[in-house]
């Protein structure tokens, strides 16, 4: 099986930064989409940010020009580095990863625990 943890999120004021980790773990044999979603009290799940196995972003609206994704494919990880954070950025983040175990097994989804990030204004 897979098991992703999440770290990072936390309380900070409006302006300021923080960065979320997602490091994966167990049967990997492959990493075929990662993405970064959100989900504040009272609204849907959305999707906040993606990278290609080439490295290729790709980002909400909502966020861009503030939010970096990036991976570290040695170490199974990926981050979401989020800047001039707005009170409107506070959700629950959740990193979402699918990921093949072996070479004739289908992908799956793979979701981490999700971390609390408030924005106060």
């Amino acid at each position: 099986q897979v098991q992703l943890v999440e770290s990072g999120g936390g309380l900070v004021q409006a302006g300021g930064s923080l960065r979320l980790s997602c490091a994966a773990s167990g049967s990997i044999f492959s990493i075929n989409f990662m993405g970064w979603y959100r989900q504040a009290p009272g609204k849907q799940r959305e999707l906040v940010a993606t990278i290609t196995t080439g490295g290729s972003t790709n980002y909400a609206d909502s966020v861009k020009g503030r939010f970096t994704m990036s991976r570290d494919n040695a170490k199974n990880t990926v981050y979401l580095q989020m800047n001039s954070l707005k009170p409107e950025d506070t959700a629950v983040y959740y990193c979402n990863l699918r990921v093949r175990t072996s070479a004739w097994t289908a992908p799956r989804d793979y979701w981490g625990q999700g971390t609390q990030v408030t924005v106060s204004s």
